[in-house]
């Protein structure tokens, strides 16, 4: 639910506007539906809001009449529940026999696609290569079985290595490692009475493997799906002795989720060019089969040669087979995570696309595909572009320039994070003022974060400015590496020629689409200054600085007195007010 909530204020903050009026509602744990006002999107958790839904919340009597009221109210409805209820489509067919047009893939297909052990052997039937598992129903577990299966696939049942994961669930939940039969059936049975689900699949560990997600838009027109697959991102998991005694090494909820140094991420992947074609063609197939819509996020792993984790019987024709090792696929998540960081806009931002422009373009691409929409998706365009031309003449008169602003975070101090998160949500609000050129900047240390220097002058930090895909991690640390990974010229190469082949794709699907407005990003390199070239670069821009850096030399006057030295104007308090502060402190 938190996920969900999250995603849900991004699509909010991202797709409002003059010509677009959004509307929210939330269904709590018991389904019941409120319509809630968008602040409440802006609570930490659910629970935060929970107790105060029957003062502050319209509830509806049951859910048919929730689904009267969408039809009768909204033109589109964008679902944004991740899970249960959300993409195994329970709240699709809810709409479905409203004849409330939405966003995403219809309810019949949701069921057949979230069930991750059905979705296994339908894979296998249309020949992709697939992970060995198990299905384990509630109270039908019998351990002699499942100690058949770890001799069938020549896994130890005392020690033999696999995940066990819920078949319908979402965002990483419940998946957990376990040793042998017996320990598997007890994490079973543990996932079965946390009531996570009463269906699990335990599957071989694969070990060597590299994880991937890779996220595909629906571009084709209301009657032919045409699926275009981003740069997919390898997720490279990085071990810590102390957490891995306890959680193994796998891609759980923390690390997908919450800022941590035990993950980091590489799009395009640092697999050879042959794999990487292998995951987008697999990725469209599987889009296609399962008859998906609009977009979805598809995981899966390559395993290098030889693939050890896999019975010889799997290795032959089937499609993930190539000459440097399989690809397999794992889970069809049909309603991605969409909070500001997420793979979505991770990858989106790589092939020319804004949060709010990826976004929407999904809703557009949805309206198009219902004929009673036509003529308001007709309009919708019309709008939105005379709105944008009377603001660019607004804008730029005479030849005005648009004011120049840097936004700083990051730092060396505990804050760094909740920096990277205040930096970066300044960074996206302020994009919306089309007066303004808006560049985000990480302020580093010059010689990285893994070192315990304790120099801490001016002339012991970096400042990078980044393009607008690097802003989207965790942890500063790891946008620090990718700045890092982002100007080796191997990696330069590889992403330019791959970010220009999904582009000339997307290009040429979309053009034919009256309602597409074009890529509004470019991917540029990131530049690293010293502090002061930075504040000297700022100072030439006739830019304004946003202190955006919490703690350290961000609170403490040390930033504001180099940039008073070099008159340039920034937010804040003054350099004497901060002092000041900082001796009452």
């Amino acid at each position: 639910r938190g996920i969900s909530l999250n995603s849900a204020r991004s699509v909010l903050d991202h797709i409002q506007g003059e010509d677009l009026l959004v509307s929210c509602y939330y269904i709590d744990c018991g389904m019941n539906a409120f319509a809630i006002s968008p602040a409440q999107l802006y609570s930490n958790t659910p629970s935060d809001f929970d107790f105060k839904l029957e003062s502050l919340a319209q509830e509806f009597s049951t859910l048919s009449e929730f689904a009267e009221h969408l039809a009768a109210n909204v033109d589109i409805v964008f679902p944004v529940i991740h899970g249960k209820f959300g993409e195994d489509g329970g709240i699709q067919e809810l709409l479905e026999k409203a004849n409330v047009p939405f966003v995403g893939t219809p309810s019949n297909e949701c069921l057949r696609a979230f069930d991750k052990h059905n979705a296994s052997l339908e894979l296998d039937a249309q020949g992709f290569l697939t992970v060995p598992n198990f299905l384990v129903e509630k109270d039908k577990l019998a351990t002699s079985e499942l100690e058949e299966w770890f001799r069938s696939i020549n896994l130890n049942k005392e020690n033999g290595k696999v995940i066990v994961k819920p078949t319908r669930a979402g965002s990483s939940i419940g998946v957990v490692v376990a040793y042998g039969a017996n320990e598997a059936a007890e994490k079973a049975e543990g996932i079965f009475s946390e009531g996570i689900d009463n269906k699990v699949i335990i599957e071989v560990f694969l070990e060597g493997g590299c994880e991937f997600t890779a996220i595909v838009l629906d571009v084709g027109t209301a009657n032919n799906s045409e699926p275009i697959v981003l740069l997919p991102t390898e997720v490279e998991l990085q071990s810590s002795i102390s957490s891995d005694i306890q959680e193994d090494t796998i891609f759980n909820y923390r690390r997908k989720y919450l800022p941590t140094q035990q993950v980091a991420y590489h799009t395009p992947p640092r697999f050879p060019a042959e794999v990487i074609d292998c995951i987008r063609k697999g990725v469209s197939l599987l889009f296609r089969h399962f008859g998906l819509r609009d977009f979805a996020r598809i995981d899966g792993w390559f395993l290098p040669s030889p693939a050890t984790s896999l019975p010889s019987s799997e290795n032959g024709v089937k499609f993930g087979n190539t000459e440097y090792g399989a690809v397999l696929f794992t889970d069809i998540n049909l309603i991605s995570g969409m909070e500001q960081t997420s793979f979505l806009f991770q990858q989106a931002s790589k092939v020319g696309f804004s949060h709010s422009r990826i976004l929407r373009t999904i809703v557009q691409h949805a309206c198009s595909r219902f004929p009673s929409l036509v003529t308001s998706n007709n309009a919708w365009t019309a709008l939105s572009r005379k709105m944008q031309s009377a603001k660019q003449a607004l804008i730029i008169p005479n030849g005005t320039c648009k004011q120049k602003a840097f936004v700083i975070f990051g730092g060396d101090t505990s804050e760094r994070q909740v920096s990277l998160m205040s930096g970066t949500n300044v960074w996206l609000n302020l994009q919306g003022f089309d007066d303004l050129d808006v560049t985000p900047c990480l302020l580093a240390p010059s010689n990285g974060y893994s070192s315990h220097n304790e120099d801490f002058s001016e002339s012991s930090r970096d400042v990078w400015t980044l393009p607008y895909s690097l802003v989207l991690r965790h942890t500063t640390e790891e946008v620090h590496a990718a700045c890092f990974e982002a100007i080796e010229p191997e990696r330069v190469e590889i992403t330019s020629r791959l970010r220009n082949q999904v582009m000339k794709e997307l290009e040429r699907a979309l053009s034919k689409q009256d309602w597409f407005a074009g890529f509004d990003i470019t991917d540029e390199q990131p530049i690293k200054y010293s502090l002061q070239q930075w504040i000297d670069y700022v100072k030439e821009a006739k830019a304004v600085v946003f202190i955006a850096v919490h703690g350290g030399i961000g609170e403490d006057g040390t930033i504001q007195s180099l940039l008073e030295s070099a008159g340039v104007p920034y937010t804040g308090a003054i350099t004497a007010c901060r002092i000041h502060i900082c001796l009452q402190l």
